[in-house]
């Protein structure tokens, strides 16, 4: 539970000029809301719901549950008997009713230094209005299924909400994966219509999405699951075809046959664009079919439990899983959590540099931010394109005041050195924020001292694309911080520590990371496959939420996520944290990044397999494998002592920043069947890795 008092050693505080506007403005501010939050939920949610429109008032207790599988089905119901509609409460509502018409919604920066465009929250209603009016007359109705695979432009944003307007479902897959991945959760969600565009670029690298998009649709119909329309959006080109409208002939040169588009201050640097296939038969042009649509759509409204969307995520069994969320849990949790864990205040600019394709860019993009009428800005490009400083760059132009970015990103520019940041002045920022897994103490340092110049909080954001929203976090004036720690439970959440054999740990410990009962936000099932959601999450500890998630409690009641529970390493009978010993190997002035799997031992179980980066101009040897060992000795203990250290110029990553461990852990074992690695940004990096491997132990 929380403690009563904060510790005052070893920690960091927000300003105090930051706490005299903040939302919760100190621990004791905390602690009291979150025992009501946990005591009387009905009453916590039910303030939180006061500020949202709702065409009718729901009946009973606000939240309604069971985690238990040995007591029945798992269930989780809000607010049951009330209806609304997300699109209204994030639009309508900030135009009409909070006056907030010419606030701007998104600043797009596009891949290019120059591309960019601004949109208000009138400009956004009216898109968003005009593009539900599209997927109607194409046949798309309440419960349909939607399938949107597009680059991070304002269209994408546009599409998830026209299809919250008129109730449908929307399916977004994040425009890195593969023809494959798009055909597996096209015909898993039985999508109706896929929304995709041309193309577009990161970086250098041209990606012709469109290609990918029909490729998928051709797998769909080998597979028996034909896809009728696909509505493609013409980004790449400021020049456009004029054609009719509902023309079935074939455009020439069988290119998108489409319509000028409005472009202020798009697109400003000429590059090739891609040669789009173009099916007659099945391709709709976005911009031909907004352009005879109405500005003006009735919401359809919804009811509570009503789905929302769906998003795959992983699966221990290599079957990606389509998480569902629901209307308004979702829509509550997330305009809480982004209201206080970034203490937003009207006059910020808020920036997270995530993809939308991902359960960040679904909460803290879209839904969050636009439910608490806040400006963002939306990015399409690369933290290192055209060069290392473009994120500072974008900062000062756009005055960002609160910042949400990964440690992926963190750790690779800390590469670069402190010169790159320092170029700009970063003075408006006053909240910082990481998210994707725990970040190690040495990057959260880099990111407070340099990036943040030791005025800015860091709020390190514990949760998963199944818990909708933030569960283990800080508040930037109220949570004092200690590097590498996610603090303390978000309202309306109690985690616990469990051991292997089910029962609750006290005090300092470490084990299993479980909620004892739900938020709003939560995940209600696996879409079609409502066994495999009590499998994965309630049947190994009935009555709890399972995270599968390691985690550490310490003296002072703080939380340390230890990393996936696969991620744990049984070695001896003693229980390690890679994420632990990756830190300690990161903690050396030589390692910019470390990433440390499992290989079968025989004596041990396992043996610690360990890789690792280096930091520019650094040579690799057999002086500085024996400092690495020392290190992660002094720092962990003997048991953590890595058998094998390789040299990793660069590590197997998605395209989304993620380091693949699957395909570590087949490296580290010389196994050479890595399944599926279409993912991969690069896949040259697999090879150079076998190449390096270690055949002995060190």
């Amino acid at each position: 539970m929380i403690p009563d008092k904060a510790p005052k050693e070893d920690v960091f505080h927000g300003s105090e000029d930051l706490k005299k506007e903040a939302h919760i403005t100190s621990f004791e501010n905390y602690k009291e809301l979150y025992m009501k939050s946990i005591e009387n939920p009905d009453e916590f949610w039910g303030d939180v719901a006061k500020d949202f429109f709702w065409k009718t008032k729901h009946t009973g207790q606000f939240l309604d549950y069971n985690f238990d599988v040995t007591k029945g089905e798992i269930f989780v119901k809000c607010m049951e008997g009330a209806s609304t509609n997300i699109s209204y409460n994030l639009l309508d509502r900030n135009v009409h009713e909070r006056k907030l018409g010419d606030k701007v919604a998104f600043y797009w920066e596009g891949n290019e230094p120059g591309d960019e465009l601004t949109v208000t929250y009138r400009e956004l209603l009216q898109r968003v209005c005009q593009f539900a009016n599209v997927l109607k007359s194409q046949g798309v109705k309440k419960g349909d299924r939607v399938s949107i695979y597009m680059p991070m432009v304002v269209e994408l944003v546009v599409a998830m909400l026209a299809c919250a307007r008129i109730g449908a479902v929307h399916s977004i897959v994040f425009a890195g994966f593969s023809a494959e991945s798009l055909c597996e959760r096209i015909m898993d969600s039985q999508c109706s219509l896929l929304i995709t565009a041309d193309g577009f670029y990161r970086g250098d690298k041209l990606i012709n999405l469109k290609l990918l998009a029909d490729e998928a649709l051709q797998k769909c119909r080998d597979k028996g699951f034909p896809i009728e329309k696909c509505i493609m959006l013409k980004h790449l080109s400021k020049e456009a075809e004029e054609t009719s409208l509902g023309s079935q002939s074939p455009p020439a040169k069988r290119s998108c046959p489409d319509l000028q588009e409005k472009q202020t201050g798009r697109v400003k640097k000429t590059r090739p664009v891609p040669q789009v296939p173009w099916n007659p038969e099945v391709d709709l042009c976005w911009h031909a079919l907004v352009r005879g649509a109405s500005d003006e759509c009735e919401p359809e409204w919804c009811g509570s439990e009503d789905p929302l969307f769906i998003l795959y995520t992983s699966g221990s069994t290599g079957k990606p899983k389509g998480v569902l969320h629901t209307v308004s849990g979702y829509m509550l949790y997330t305009a809480a959590t982004f209201k206080l864990v970034f203490d937003y205040q009207l006059d910020d600019v808020y920036w997270c540099t995530a993809d939308i394709g991902w359960i960040t860019g679904h909460s803290y993009i879209t839904y969050g931010p636009l439910a608490n009428g806040a400006t963002s800005v939306l990015f399409e490009g690369l933290p290192t394109y055209p060069d290392v400083s473009r994120m500072w760059e974008i900062v000062d132009k756009y005055h960002v005041t609160k910042f949400y970015t990964a440690p992926t990103a963190i750790r690779l520019l800390m590469k670069y050195g402190s010169e790159p940041v320092q170029k700009y002045k970063r003075e408006s920022l006053k909240v910082l924020g990481t998210v994707g897994e725990p970040i190690n103490p040495e990057a959260w340092q880099w990111y407070y001292n340099v990036v943040g110049e030791r005025r800015c909080p860091i709020v390190d954001t514990f949760w998963q694309t199944e818990t909708g929203g933030h569960v283990l976090t800080p508040l930037p004036a109220a949570t004092p911080m200690k590097p590498g720690s996610a603090t303390f439970p978000f309202f309306g959440v109690v985690p616990a520590i469990l051991n292997e054999s089910g029962e609750e740990l006290e005090g300092p410990s470490e084990g299993y990371l479980v909620f004892k009962q739900p938020w709003p936000g939560v995940m209600r099932t696996v879409y079609g496959n409502h066994q495999r959601f009590e499998t994965t999450y309630f049947k190994k500890f009935p009555g709890y939420y399972v995270t599968g998630d390691g985690c550490r409690r310490d003296k002072d009641g703080y939380y340390w996520i230890t990393g996936r529970i696969d991620d744990m390493l049984n070695v001896s009978g003693h229980l390690l944290s890679t994420a632990e010993v990756e830190s300690a190997l990161v903690e050396h002035e030589a390692v910019a990044e470390a990433a440390v799997v499992g290989r079968p031992h025989p004596v041990k179980g396992e043996s610690l397999y360990c890789f690792v980066t280096l930091a520019d101009g650094v040579t690799y040897n057999r002086t500085l494998e024996a400092e690495l060992k020392k290190q992660v000795r002094e720092k962990i203990g003997a048991i953590a002592t890595p058998d094998y250290i390789q040299n990793a110029p660069a590590l197997p990553k998605t395209r989304s920043g993620k380091i693949m461990r699957r395909v570590l852990r087949k490296i580290a074992c010389d196994e050479r069947d890595l399944g599926d690695i279409s993912t991969l940004a690069d896949s040259s990096v697999v090879e150079q890795l076998f190449q390096n491997r270690c055949c002995t132990a060190v």
